[in-house]
């Protein structure tokens, strides 16, 4: 006889505390992120959002941002560890 089956919830909360436990958080919410299908209309809101844009203006805008910014180049950067 097999033992009973957990509610759908019970077996997500256990997968998910398997996957942190072995991957850590961050790549947990990664993982776990690709399978959302997400919510809301897209398609909508981007014509809505970007309505009176054009590409050149919105990359005039990037630039502008970043020349505006300090330059994190001349900064001594850190060397990211990965998990082993």
């Amino acid at each position: 006889m097999s033992p009973p089956a957990r509610s759908l919830a019970e077996t997500t909360q256990k997968a998910i505390a398997v996957l942190s436990k072995e991957l850590g958080i961050v790549e947990t919410v990664r993982f776990v992120t690709q399978f959302s299908t997400g919510f809301g209309d897209y398609t909508s809101e981007r014509d809505t959002l970007f309505r009176g844009l054009t590409l050149d203006g919105i990359l005039s805008e990037i630039r502008g941002a970043r020349r505006r910014r300090p330059n994190r180049r001349t900064q001594p950067t850190r060397k990211r560890r990965g998990r082993g």
